[in-house]
């Protein structure tokens, strides 16, 4: 059984058993790149105890799928798969991974940034967080409007 190329989920991931899942009937993976992002103890100069994602089901696996397309076009890559987890998270958690395939390292460094840029500033997610001042709504879409033009993407207003 493959696994989805995107996933959203409460769930923690574990990464070694996903990349062998992605490399999984591909003998001609010669490289493997990840990206782990993890809940961080402060934000903006703030204490964060828990972080709270939320998304649109159905809408946000779309979004990502569409990137995930792009990303297949855009470069010599095998695979990639995306998990991203939503619900309550305390720091040091796992958040999100992004694992890309490709015969030689350079296209997986490409895609897995080009992934990485586009759910930091386009994926529609929305973050509170919790700090000794209370609850606070934060932009989960990070603005890097450099990232974007990199890539040749067009920034989407909020």
């Amino acid at each position: 059984m493959s696994l989805p190329r995107v996933s959203i989920q409460t769930e923690d991931f574990d990464l070694s058993h996903e990349l062998a899942a992605l490399r999984r009937g591909q003998p001609g993976v010669g490289a493997v790149c990840s990206f782990v992002g993890t809940v961080r103890d402060r934000n903006e100069g703030h204490a964060v105890s828990i972080l709270e994602l939320e998304h649109y089901p159905g809408m946000t696996e779309k979004s990502i799928e569409a990137m995930v397309d792009e990303a297949l076009r855009r470069f010599d890559i095998l695979g990639a798969r995306v998990i991203h987890r939503v619900g309550l998270l305390q720091p040091m958690d796992q958040i999100v991974l992004v694992a890309v395939t490709s015969a030689h390292r350079g296209q997986s460094f490409l895609a897995c940034e080009f992934l990485m840029d586009y759910l930091k500033t386009q994926a529609p997610f929305w973050k509170k967080e919790q700090t000794p001042s209370g609850a606070r709504w934060v932009d989960a879409r990070v603005s890097d409007d450099a990232a974007l033009a990199r890539w040749g993407i067009v920034a989407r207003n909020a």
